[in-house]
C-alpha cells in the first residue's frame, strides 16, 4: 500500500490531471525498474502472524532495519510505520505483511541485489527475535481476526468501506501479498500499447506465479486464492478494463475512468480525513463534503490514484499487479517477465501481435481460469501452458536484445532471472502445485509444514 504523496501544487484547470501522468514520459535510456514484494510475517513458535508491538513484531523488526542498517523512519501518529532509504522504502500492509518498495533502477541485476539485500537484513533481524516471513499470495491458516490491523489512518478508512463493498475487501487487506514490478513509458502511445499488453497478459503471470491454493488450513480449489480476492473486492476499482482497450485510449481516458471512482480519504497535516464514496469531480468544483469550499492539489490527486486497483495500472509508471508473492528466486523473476515484454520494442510489439485479437469476454476469462487452474487453465481455443511458453519465449527474446550485463560484464543479459518460470514450462507446475504435492504427500496434510519448509 502506498504512502502519502507530496509536492503537488493546487489544480487549477482541469488539463493538469493528465498532464500529471504525462510527466512520466521518459526518453528509453532513463526507463527504470521498480520491484514491490510483500511478504507475511510469523512468530516461529506460535506460527500466528505477527502483531504490531512487542518483543516480536514488526514494530520490533521495523526498528531493528532502522537501527542497524541505517533505514529512516516514517511515522503515523507517534507510530513508526515505515522505514526508507536511498529511494527504496519498507511499509506495512494493512495486516502487518512488510513490503519492500524498491528504488527506480536500471536492470534486473540491480533490482534483485536490491532484494537480496534487503531479505538477508530482514532475517538477520527477524532471527534474533524468533520471527519468520514467508512468500505466499495467501495467509494459509490464519482466520481473519487472528490478523491485526495497523495503526494506520489510511486503512481504517479502506477497512471500513471495504466491508460495505465487495465480499472480500478485508480479505484483501489483511490475508495477501503479491509481487509487482513498475515500468515507464516514452510517450502516451507508448503507454497505451504496454497497458494494452499488460492487461491482457495479467493472467498468465497469475498463473505463472500462482502461489496461494491455501486458505484458512485447507485446499481452496483455486491455485491463485489471491487473484480469486481480489476479483470480489470492489468493482468501482478493479478489474481488467476494457476501456483501455478502446479506440483512443490514452491518459484523458484514465483521468476519466479514476474520477468516477468513489474517493476514500483526503490527507491533510498528518492526518486521513474521511472522504469515503465521494467524487473526486465535487473535489474538483469545491464542493467536497469532507472539506466544503476547498479543491485538490496534485498531491491529492496522486494520492486518489493510489486507491485503484485493477490488474495493471498508470500512475506516472505501469505497475504489473496480477501476481502472487512467492519464493525468493521467483521476485527476480517477475520483473525480468515483464521488463523482457515492455522494453524492447520488437518484443513488446510481438507481445501486442499474440493478444490483439482477443475480446473483452476472452480477457476476462483468462482471468479466471489462471486463478483456478493456474498453467492447466483452458479458454476456448486457448491452452495456457502454450500461452505461457510462447509469452516466455519473447520475454527472452526482448531481455537478450536489451542486452544489458551484469556481474562487471561476466553476466552478458538478464535472461537467467527467467530460469524459474522455464522450469515452470518444463514441468507444467507453479508454486501452487508444488505446494499442493507437499500437502498431499510428505506432509499428509500438515499444512503448518508450510512455514518451516517455504520461509525466507
Amino acid at each position: 500500500m502506498s504512502i502519502p504523496q507530496s509536492g503537488g501544487g493546487p489544480i487549477e484547470r482541469h488539463e493538469q490531471l493528465a498532464e500529471y501522468l504525462a510527466e512520466g514520459c521518459k526518453p528509453r535510456e532513463d526507463w527504470r525498474i521498480g520491484t514491490e514484494h510483500e511478504k507475511f510475517g510469523y512468530c516461529k513458535d506460535s506460527l500466528k502472524p505477527l502483531p504490531y508491538d512487542g518483543e516480536r513484531s514488526i514494530k520490533a523488526v521495523l526498528t531493528g532495519l532502522q537501527q542497524r542498517h541505517g533505514w529512516a523512519p516514517i511515522e503515523e501518529g507517534g507510530n513508526l510505520i515505515g522505514l526508507e532509504k536511498d529511494g527504496a522504502n519498507i511499509s506495512l500492509e494493512p495486516g502487518g505483511a512488510l513490503e519492500l518498495s524498491g528504488a527506480p533502477l536500471e536492470s534486473i541485476h540491480q533490482t534483485c541485489d536490491e532484494v537480496n539485500v534487503h531479505l538477508d537484513e530482514v532475517k538477520n533481524i527477524a532471527d534474533e527475535i524468533g520471527v519468520g516471513f514467508i512468500g505466499l499470495g495467501a495467509a494459509p491458516i490464519w482466520q481473519h481476526e487472528e490478523m491485526p490491523l495497523m495503526p494506520k489512518g489510511r486503512y481504517k478508512l479502506m477497512d471500513a468501506y471495504m466491508q460495505k463493498v465487495g465480499t472480500s475487501g478485508t480479505t484483501m487487506m489483511r490475508r495477501t501479498c503479491t509481487v509487482q514490478v513498475n515500468l515507464d513509458f516514452g510517450s502516451e502511445a507508448d503507454m497505451v500499447q504496454k497497458m494494452r499488453v499488460a492487461l491482457a497478459l495479467q493472467p498468465v503471470a497469475t498463473a505463472l506465479f500462482a502461489n496461494s491454493p491455501f486458505f484458512e488450513g485447507k485446499p481452496n480449489g483455486h491455485k491463485s486464492w489471491r487473484s480469486r480476492v481480489w476479483r470480489h473486492l470492489d468493482d468501482d476499482r478493479t478489474g481488467m478494463l476494457p476501456f483501455v482497450f478502446d479506440q483512443g485510449f490514452g491518459f484523458e481516458a484514465w483521468v476519466q475512468y479514476a474520477l468516477d471512482v468513489p474517493m476514500y480519504f483526503v490527507y491533510r497535516d498528518g492526518v486521513y480525513i474521511n472522504a469515503l464514496g465521494m467524487s473526486f469531480r465535487d473535489f474538483l468544483k469545491g464542493e467536497l463534503p469532507a472539506l466544503p469550499g476547498e479543491t485538490p492539489t496534485l498531491s491529492d490527486w496522486a494520492d486518489h490514484l493510489t486507491t485503484i486497483f485493477p490488474e495493471a495500472r498508470v500512475k506516472k509508471f505501469i505497475e504489473m499487479r496480477g501476481a502472487d508473492g512467492g519464493p525468493w528466486r521467483r521476485l527476480c523473476a517477475l520483473p525480468a517477465f515483464w521488463v523482457g515484454l515492455c522494453y524492447d520494442q520488437t518484443a513488446l510489439d510481438a507481445a501486442w501481435d499474440l493478444v490483439k485479437g482477443w475480446d473483452t469476454e476472452t480477457r476476462e476469462e483468462l482471468r479466471v481460469a489462471a486463478s483456478v487452474d493456474g498453467l492447466q487453465a483452458q479458454v476456448g481455443g486457448i491452452n495456457m501452458h502454450d500461452l505461457a511458453r510462447e509469452v516466455l519465449d519473447i520475454a527472452e527474446a526482448g531481455l537478450k536484445s536489451r542486452a544489458m550485463p551484469g556481474a562487471g560484464g561476466m553476466i552478458p543479459d538478464e535472461t537467467h532471472f527467467l530460469n524459474a518460470l522455464k522450469e515452470s514450462i518444463d514441468t507444467g507446475k507453479v508454486p501452487a502445485d508444488e505446494l499442493l504435492d507437499q500437502y498431499n504427500g510428505p506432509w499428509e496434510g500438515d499444512l503448518t509444514r508450510i512455514y518451516k519448509e517455504f520461509s525466507y
